[in-house]
């Protein structure tokens, strides 16, 4: 299951779209359409898919941030806002102190899946903690090292440019910042490999035609883990792009990683 191709390289007018190539102009509208079309079952699609296991997954990613009252969030494609609403959870919990303000923003190019965000922020009594910003991963229209933790979450491997996007992520940290991502993997041990192709080729697309009501979308979700790089690979993207002291933890079999780097 290894990956041998990247989101294009310097010159390169094609990238991947699961598992095709398309022109790179073409790419972020196709993928802002895949998220459109899902936007408002997006959180119940992730129970389904997963089996719950994302809320595990993002525990661990909550775990290993161990937010601190001083910290500032940016969580880059942060979607329906699952992880920034986890770090004000437990910021909270942390201070005993319900006061928010400017300590996450949730960027994400698709407006469909802020507004979701934006909705459930209000549901859950974060009025004025949380700032929305609609905004690419290659182009995030922050100021230079004005966040303390910046984390990109099942969003990674739908970036047109991850060079840049990891660039700019890199940018955006402030000195001795911390940077997550937290991935589906191709590097599945090979046990579950057989299984795991099972479950993804067929039980997901079927889920995304019959919840979702688009069962090319969740094809695209699938063929888009394919694409993604192995963990070695993508440590040496993450290298390229300024960060260091990279590790990256495998959890469920290799279904998912945490990757983590940090601006020195």
């Amino acid at each position: 299951m290894a990956n041998s191709s990247t989101n294009g390289v310097e010159g390169d007018n094609e990238t991947n779209f699961g598992f095709r190539r398309v022109p790179r102009e073409e790419h972020a509208g196709l993928v802002s359409s895949v998220f459109e079309s899902v936007a408002d079952r997006y959180d119940i699609m992730n129970d389904l898919m997963s089996g719950g296991l994302h809320r595990l997954w993002k525990q661990a990613l909550i775990d290993w941030i161990n937010p601190q009252p001083e910290m500032r969030l940016v969580d880059v494609a942060g979607g329906t806002g699952d992880v920034t609403f986890r770090f004000l959870e437990r910021l909270e919990s942390a201070t005993d102190n319900d006061d928010t303000t400017s300590r996450a923003i949730i960027c994400d190019p698709n407006g469909a899946m802020l507004k979701v965000a934006q909705t459930r922020a209000i549901d859950k009594g974060y009025v004025h903690g949380i700032e929305f910003v609609e905004a690419p991963a290659e182009k995030l229209p922050l100021e230079d090292r004005s966040a303390a933790v910046c984390t990109i979450s099942f969003g990674l491997r739908n970036v047109t440019d991850r060079a840049a996007g990891l660039e700019e992520m890199h940018r955006i940290l402030d000195f001795g910042g911390h940077f997550f991502c937290l991935e589906f993997s191709p590097a599945v041990a090979p046990i579950l490999a057989p299984l795991y192709d099972t479950y993804s080729n067929r039980i997901l697309p079927w889920l995304g035609e019959h919840v979702a009501g688009d069962r090319e979308a969740y094809e695209y979700l699938v063929e888009s883990i394919r694409r993604f790089p192995e963990p070695d690979a993508l440590t040496t993207e993450m290298q390229a792009a300024g960060f260091g002291n990279i590790q990256h933890r495998m959890m469920s079999g290799g279904i998912v990683a945490i990757h983590s780097g940090w601006r020195l």
